[in-house]
């Protein structure tokens, strides 16, 4: 079974995104190894956990039960509580990398993070499993070659869609202004920018359903050989199931 590295920021990553999948491929035999900035244990993003502040939105934008639930056991993970460090990583000591997402402003030193950019690019051209899923999808799109291009350049990908990300802004922009708004391009926008062509970003079906470990129906994925793309917390289940399948091959 594979050893798998998952680097999260210091704070506010999603708790389904990254809770779910090391649940589900830890119970497949994988080995999930986190990565933080210091080697400290990170912290997900409390709103999503709580809800406070979402008003009536909380049911449809925090993460739901499954995530939670996930989230409460992660936080008991030895590996979660003793993360190595991001300087520390080599990307030959795994045989795959998965890229949690979040849109809070903690994220941002993990998107932006030239030495993650590195390591990314590191797995792609070993050939080696990449999972992304929403906002981690643009940590990949901004991952570039040698020769200056995406490591997602000529892929066909997914992540948080236009729809959803401006979707979920207006809805709290009134009392929390841009916290679903990481940056003022949106995710899709910016990742549209960086493939080969702009349908090469499948948006996927409009439904708002989660998936849950007895519906993974209701998730999307886009699989392009040995990477694989989800846009949001309600696709993190099939996206883990996937994922996991796809490190065993």
């Amino acid at each position: 079974m594979a050893t798998i590295l998952i680097p999260l920021p210091a704070a506010d990553f999603d708790p389904t995104e990254s809770a779910v999948p090391s649940r589900i491929l830890s119970a497949a035999g994988h080995v999930p190894v986190f990565a933080t900035p210091d080697g400290k244990m990170g912290q997900a993003d409390a709103r999503m956990l709580t809800g406070k502040g979402l008003g009536i939105f909380a049911p449809l934008l925090r993460a739901d039960a499954n995530g939670r639930q996930a989230y409460a056991a992660m936080q008991r993970a030895p590996a979660f509580r003793k993360p190595i460090a991001w300087d520390d990583i080599r990307s030959a000591d795994f045989q795959a990398l998965l890229l949690p997402g979040g849109h809070a402003p903690g994220m941002r030193p993990y998107l932006e993070s030239v030495l993650l950019q590195e390591r990314c690019v590191e797995f792609f051209e070993q050939a080696k499993p990449v999972g992304t899923i929403c906002h981690g999808v643009l940590l990949a799109a901004r991952s570039c070659t040698a020769g200056g291009r995406s490591v997602l350049f000529g892929r066909k990908t997914t992540a948080l869609t236009r729809r959803m990300e401006l979707g979920a802004w207006v809805l709290t922009c009134s009392w929390l202004g841009n916290y679903y708004r990481t940056y003022a391009r949106t995710v899709q926008g910016e990742i549209s920018g960086l493939l080969a062509a702009p349908d090469d970003f499948i948006t996927g079906p409009g439904s708002l359903r989660r998936d849950s470990p007895h519906d993974l129906e209701a998730g999307f994925t886009v699989a392009d050989g040995r990477y694989l793309s989800a846009r949001w917390p309600g696709d993190a289940h099939r996206f883990a199931t996937e994922f996991a399948a796809l490190c065993r091959a």
